[in-house]
């Protein structure tokens, strides 16, 4: 017997000005991007504050505090950078390695990912070209693939990069997988990509944002099941 998937409809699902939709597998859990960059004195940064005032009060001294504070901060810099390049939408997963390595003691190890979606602004072109455009002019983009999916073609692409030893991150190489889905208008693009350091797990992680890629769409779905409920 096939079971049908079962989904969470988010709030922002019902947004009158949402333009695209989609969904996460297990294992994803959004960021409040509005919430976490709001304006220092707005309503929503006092709120802020105050779900943060626990874990404040259960430091075990000032240092540990500050340096909670200082994190945070960091955090908040990299969301509104995101932000700035089009990014609406943020998740972090976290995942069980189904594959045991050795020392593992059969038990799979905690995997983690930070997923994205951006919008970019493209010249006027067909949708197939705007998608194929995408990936031709990338820099050390590998893997390319072409697909028809249910909201129209797309472009798929990996890249795997180590951080510059003044950018003061860890010397880990990152694996991102991109994937480019052209809007109706022809006049911009949605970017999906999934990041993580777990770069022998490229196969999962690309299918992964397949999976995601695949319930994108620019119309709103839960219109058509009002209409049906009617």
């Amino acid at each position: 017997m096939t079971v049908a998937p079962r989904f969470i409809v988010d709030d922002s699902a019902k947004d009158p000005d949402a333009d695209i939709w989609f969904a996460e597998p297990a294992g994803f859990t959004p960021i409040p991007l509005d919430l976490l960059i709001a304006p220092p004195e707005s309503s929503a940064a006092r709120e802020l504050r105050t779900a943060f005032a626990p874990f404040l009060d259960a430091a075990p001294g000032e240092v540990a505090r500050q340096r909670f504070v200082a994190q945070v901060a960091e955090g908040q810099q990299l969301l509104a950078a995101l932000r700035e390049i089009g990014t609406v939408h943020c998740s972090i997963g976290l995942h069980c390695d189904d594959i045991e390595t050795a020392g593992s003691g059969g038990r799979g190890q905690p995997l983690s990912s930070f997923l994205t979606l951006s919008w970019r602004h493209t010249t006027v072109s067909s949708r197939a070209a705007t998608a194929a455009r995408a990936v031709a002019s990338a820099d050390g983009h590998m893997y390319v693939e072409y697909l028809e999916l249910p909201c129209g073609p797309a472009t798929f692409s990996q890249t795997v990069r180590t951080p510059s030893a003044s950018s003061g991150l860890p010397q880990v190489p990152l694996l991102q997988i991109h994937a480019h889905l052209p809007h109706p208008d022809c006049k911009r693009m949605v970017v999906l990509t999934l990041s993580t350091t777990a770069v022998a797990r490229r196969d999962q992680y690309r299918a992964i944002l397949k999976q995601i890629a695949e319930t994108v769409s620019f119309d709103n779905p839960l219109e058509a099941d009002t209409r049906a409920a009617r």
